[in-house]
């Protein structure tokens, strides 16, 4: 089996698709965060094509060699929801698993929560559910999230290097345990160099993957979407998620330590609106564990399929 690539036309936009394997049991739509790409999956793709399912991997619009909105400066969440639909429908596909990380899991929810019935259940990498709004202000002014909020900050630290360096450094960073602030005087970018070793699971074959894929549509959209839409996701009434949800949270994800995550996860407030939730802890996981350690969870993501049946 080979991954095939093709664009689809939705809302307006070519949007890229990667797909593998025959939906005999179902499809699984993974759906990627940042700073990736289809390619994020690659491990997984392979491995539920291999157990029977259909794998469908979009570039997010703005992202990849998916088309670039025309107004990335008014990205909207309801925007990937819509497209995720959009996808569904164009592949006559009623009913789908969605496999999500970083801020993909957030559509991922969205869709789930509005729709239910073209939902089989959906399983996160990292990101928990709760409808409430987080909260950064007690961070430091150099947490990352303020700086690239912050309109033509990033876009001056970004430039000053090519894609493979940006792309380079936020790995690297982002696969550490520690939350990235840079301190006063400091860009984000400046908190690692290319002298700085790659994760030892991420090869510069797979760095330059990446780059290339950044090189068409750049960092507009994605400085917009997700960070300058964070806070701007609307509000579904009742937002219990009623289908079948698996948690997988990397205990070395840095987000882990964001202010309120611990909270939600450990003490319940995800199984308020998550009925029927079921939660993994890997202890050595990072912000990447499905580029990490690719076989254990492409076990936890089968397993999880196998649980669920589409019908059910």
């Amino acid at each position: 089996m080979e991954i095939e690539h093709s664009h689809l036309s939705i809302n307006g936009l070519n949007l890229h698709i990667a797909q593998i394997g025959k939906d005999e049991l179902g499809t699984v739509v993974f759906l990627h965060g940042f700073p990736e790409i289809w390619y994020s999956w690659r491990h997984q793709m392979i491995a539920v094509a291999k157990a029977g399912y259909k794998a469908i991997v979009p570039d997010w619009r703005g992202y990849g060699l998916s088309d670039q909105p025309q107004d990335p400066e008014n990205a909207a969440w309801e925007d990937l929801v819509s497209d995720m639909l959009g996808i569904l429908d164009a592949l006559s596909i009623s009913k789908a698993f969605l496999v999500a990380k970083d801020f993909g899991a957030f559509p991922a929810y969205q869709f789930a929560l509005i729709y239910p019935d073209r939902t089989c259940g959906v399983i996160s990498i990292g990101i928990p559910f709760a409808p409430m709004r987080g909260s950064y202000d007690s961070l430091p002014e150099g947490f990352y999230i303020k700086r690239w909020r912050e309109i033509g900050r990033a876009e001056a630290d970004f430039g000053r290097f090519d894609a493979k360096r940006v792309v380079r450094t936020i790995y690297i960073l982002f696969s550490k345990n520690e939350i990235p602030i840079a301190p006063e005087g400091k860009e984000i970018i400046d908190l690692a160099d290319s002298s700085t070793p790659l994760p030892e699971w991420f090869t510069e074959e797979d760095l330059s993957t990446y780059a290339s894929l950044y090189e068409k549509n750049g960092f507009t959209y994605p400085l917009q979407m997700p960070y300058r839409a964070l806070g701007k996701q609307y509000d579904v009434p009742d937002p219990k998620i009623q289908v079948p949800v698996l948690l997988i949270q990397g205990e070395k994800d840095y987000v882990f330590k964001f202010p309120g995550i611990y909270e939600i996860i450990k003490e319940g407030i995800m199984q308020k609106y998550v009925p029927n939730l079921e939660i993994t802890y890997m202890p050595e996981g990072n912000h990447f564990a499905q580029e990490q350690f690719p076989d254990q969870v492409n076990q936890l993501i089968i397993r999880f399929l196998k649980g669920h049946h589409v019908n059910a």
